[in-house]
């Protein structure tokens, strides 16, 4: 696994290299976030360890950029910072950051960590299996999820991993009603570290990318008191005027 440590101090950053090389990890370091953004371009890691303040680009903005740019491998991101205020948390986790850690941190935390990150991938093994609702299609072996209106051609969503976990999980499992804990433990394992509203927010970024309004959801639904789940009826009939982001093109 090849894991992009971006961080300004070099003995921080040797640190992770060394703790993060003797698991048996491959590491590559930049300094700072036009560096970064320029080794991702090159060679897209599997995990990207990323500092909030580094210069040229801040994390967040090296971090906004990764996820505009979704190619063959959308590497997964573990932003760390010396804050430790709960905004700073929600605008890192906001941007597509998959999990944050807060500076200092201990070297066993922090291999726990990726290795629960990484581990989200091979949730997804296995035969091939493509399920299909009325407006959506999520090839799991592929790992694709097109939207379709009418009669119109099905196009390919440009989504995080994150988000590709989290609507297949819905799709596959229409009408289930999830709550935060069962999700949490779907698409980040047992080693999920941080606080159960990191879901409301990765939810509320897939909304904006598959719901004609957001503000009134009518593919992810919230179940007040309990969670979230997947409908997606024959009677739920989308005009091209009225569709996803993903449609407005046609």
């Amino acid at each position: 696994m090849d894991i992009l440590i971006v961080e300004d101090e070099a003995e921080i950053a040797q640190l992770i290299q060394l703790t993060l090389e003797k698991e048996g990890f491959s590491c590559r370091i930049s300094r700072d976030g036009a560096i970064a953004l320029r080794m991702f371009q090159e060679q897209a890691p599997d995990l990207i360890i990323l500092d909030l303040m580094i210069p040229l680009l801040d994390g967040l903005e090296v971090c906004a950029r990764i996820r505009q740019k979704p190619g063959v491998k959308d590497p997964y991101i573990l932003m760390l910072t010396a804050k430790g205020e709960e905004i700073d948390r929600v605008i890192g986790l906001s941007t597509g950051a998959d999990d944050y850690m807060v500076k200092p941190f201990s070297p066993r935390e922090l291999v726990a960590r990726v290795r629960a990150l990484l581990r989200r991938s091979l949730r997804q093994g296995g035969q091939h299996q493509i399920y299909r609702t009325q407006h959506f299609i999520v090839d799991v072996e592929q790992r694709t999820i097109s939207c379709q209106v009418g009669s119109q051609q099905p196009e390919i969503l440009e989504l995080t991993t994150l988000e590709f976990n989290l609507l297949s999980t819905f799709v596959s499992n229409p009408g289930r009603v999830w709550n935060r804990t069962q999700l949490i433990d779907k698409l980040w394992g047992d080693n999920f570290f941080g606080d159960e509203r990191v879901v409301d927010t990765h939810v509320a970024r897939l909304r904006k990318k598959i719901e004609p309004d957001p503000t009134n959801p009518i593919f992810v639904k919230t179940v007040v008191g309990v969670g979230y789940k997947f409908e997606d009826l024959p009677q739920t009939v989308l005009s091209p005027s009225k569709s996803p982001e993903c449609f407005k093109q046609f």
